[in-house]
């Protein structure tokens, strides 16, 4: 009887460890994803207006 407890008690820690893990792995490929994120949006922001376009608005189109 002692047996199984210890294995279920074995057991149960290594799901809690694999769970842990496995919450770190997400948070860390959520985190560098944000960051690709803020990368482009500041690289598209920060990029000079092609000429002929977006500087005024042609109201004789």
């Amino acid at each position: 009887m002692d047996a199984s407890i210890a294995a279920q008690a074995v057991a149960l820690k290594q799901v809690q460890i694999q769970t842990t893990a496995q919450f770190a792995i997400l948070k860390k490929q959520n985190e560098m994803d944000q960051m690709l994120i803020d990368m482009v949006a500041n690289l598209a922001q920060s990029a000079p207006v092609p000429a002929g376009q977006g500087a005024q608005v042609d109201k004789y189109a």
